[in-house]
């Protein structure tokens, strides 16, 4: 699950960098605010790929994507990128989990049968 979730935050990294570009060009939005605001959600996206696997890590994760959807209030192209990144995440979690899942029962599997 960490490697899928971690690509799909990496992603959003980039996404947001370019959004802040975008957003930089809003007559009624400073500079400044732009950057602080994107540079904390670029960072959180980078950080919250080591937090993956932890207690909390995915429940953040979504978090990141309510946000990055919200984002679309000042950059409207940022409701559909945040709605894309918010269905990668699912489908991260999901069959992350499952690959997961599966290689844990294969490993159980190949224990049991150098045991017999």
């Amino acid at each position: 699950m960490r490697t899928l979730c971690s690509s799909t935050l990496i992603g959003e990294f980039f996404v947001i960098g370019f959004a802040g570009l975008v957003a930089m060009k809003q007559p009624d939005l400073s500079t400044g605010t732009v950057w602080t605001v994107c540079g904390i959600a670029m960072f959180l996206s980078v950080a919250l790929c080591g937090m993956v696997g932890r207690p909390g890590g995915v429940a953040l994760g979504w978090a990141l994507q309510l946000a990055l959807i919200a984002s679309g209030v000042f950059v409207p192209m940022m409701f559909f990128m945040g709605a894309v990144f918010a269905l990668l995440w699912w489908t991260s979690v999901h069959f992350g989990r499952k690959v997961d899942e599966a290689k844990a029962r294969f490993a159980a599997q190949a224990q049991q049968a150098d045991t017999a």
